[in-house]
């Protein structure tokens, strides 16, 4: 790929340094992600300016004004403190008619919304668990079609936040319990979801109008449910590094599954991603049950994209190696908005 001016947007607080001398595990995997992007688009000769934007679009206007960059490298997960802000970063980025990688605006709204994306992915005939919506500042009421247990969680939030082994309900007074909680401290409506219980899959899928499917991926959870815990992805579980040692929770690749069991997972997700007008690049969660059903549990546009995590984990498990990941999404976005053409 030739020199590209690129600029990469994240939050202020994971802007990376030069080099990741001197600082802990723990304090790198922080701002992993960012180092690893950053890096690696400059080791492969580009331009690269990282800038922390939170709270003004300014900034990011000054910085294409004066860098004049061929693609915005977009890492930001929520804007003014808001994860549904997303998608108008991509929106403004639009209207400043500059190339971004990763999800467009449309898409980045119907797969955010849990309750949205799961009502138009069950309306291609897709299995989903049955699930309810709690919205903030009103009563508690199980519906009588949701059958216990049920897993709470935020309607918008992603990344596992603020799921626990609490999550898991099996009353109705843990329900609303657990409602409050999620409404209480994450500040967001609830939904509440038909626990299933099985296998945590994960499928990558890279592409605008052609897709690239890659390898199912498992999160595996070690001895974690001899310990009497479900096995689901809690925030612990996804981000602890010290904890997943500990339990034995890794991740690699579903090789296990009978080929026709891969092959319907895959063709699924191409289905979720293209549904929901994904493009730029994807994770699709699913659970498998025991039946050999796997169920949408939701979709993640521009996840985590670090060296270490799934999606890069299973594209270099496919042939495809981190720099070359870096370029294909840079190419996916300068390709969608006509190979840059407007900033010269």
């Amino acid at each position: 790929m030739r020199r590209l001016r690129v600029l990469v947007l994240m939050h202020p607080d994971f802007v990376p340094p030069e080099s990741t001398d001197g600082y802990s595990p723990r304090e790198i995997n922080v701002w992993k992600t960012e180092f690893d992007v950053v890096s690696t688009l400059r080791a492969a000769g580009h331009d690269v300016r990282p800038l922390g934007v939170q709270e003004e679009l300014r900034p990011i206007r000054d910085a294409i004004e004066s860098l004049k960059p061929h693609v915005v490298y977009t890492l930001l997960e929520e804007f003014h403190y808001a994860t549904t802000y997303d998608q108008h970063i991509a929106s403004y980025l639009e209207l400043m008619k500059v190339p971004y990688t990763g999800c467009n605006p449309r898409g980045l709204i119907l797969a955010r919304g849990k309750d949205l994306s799961k009502t138009l992915v069950h309306h291609r005939r897709i299995a989903v668990p049955a699930f309810g919506v709690f919205p903030m500042r009103r009563k508690v009421k199980r519906s009588s079609r949701l059958a216990l247990p049920l897993i709470v969680k935020s309607l918008s939030e992603d990344g596992s936040f603020g799921i626990s082994q609490a999550s898991i309900v099996d009353t109705d007074e843990k329900l609303a319990e657990r409602v409050a909680f999620v409404h209480e401290r994450l500040g967001t409506a609830a939904i509440a979801e038909q626990y299933i219980e099985g296998r945590e899959l994960y499928v990558g899928v890279l592409g605008n109008s052609r897709l690239r499917v890659l390898p199912v991926w498992e999160l595996k959870f070690g001895n974690l449910g001899g310990q009497g815990a479900r096995q689901i992805a809690t925030e612990k579980a996804k981000h602890d590094t010290d904890y997943q040692e500990r339990v034995g929770i890794v991740d690699g690749p579903a090789d296990d599954l009978a080929p026709e069991v891969t092959a319907r997972i895959q063709r699924t997700a191409k289905r979720i991603y293209r549904t929901l007008g994904l493009d730029g690049y994807a994770r699709i969660d699913f659970r498998l049950a025991a039946d050999g059903t796997p169920y949408f549990i939701e979709a993640n546009p521009n996840p985590e994209i670090a060296e270490s995590q799934e999606f890069a984990k299973a594209a270099l498990y496919d042939g495809i190696a981190y720099t070359e990941l870096l370029h294909r999404i840079l190419a996916l976005g300068m390709s969608r908005a006509k190979a840059g053409a407007s900033v010269g």
